[in-house]
């Protein structure tokens, strides 16, 4: 599962295909819509956000966790060159 936790105006921006958008407040009271039984993928602007989003889902039990380093600039780096930045 991607999870983005960017803003509605970052993710409508420009975001990773499948991810769905669950911004960085939210998550507290969106946690039941985290799955605990398969791998989780966490998403940002740069990878600081989605890592503290990780941290407080580890300390709440989750350990199948992923930070997408980097963010989606890194992604538009690497893998997507033609998806839009700012």
């Amino acid at each position: 599962m991607l999870i983005d936790v960017r803003e509605p105006w970052e993710y409508s921006t420009c975001h990773i295909e499948g991810s769905q958008l669950m911004p960085l407040q939210t998550v507290p009271s969106r946690v039941e819509e985290i799955p605990t039984d398969r791998d989780v993928v966490l998403i940002c602007h740069h990878g600081n956000r989605s890592q503290r989003v990780a941290q407080w889902l580890e300390q709440a039990g989750y350990t199948r966790l992923f930070n997408l380093r980097g963010g989606v600039e890194s992604w538009a780096t690497d893998v997507e060159p033609t998806m839009p930045r700012y």
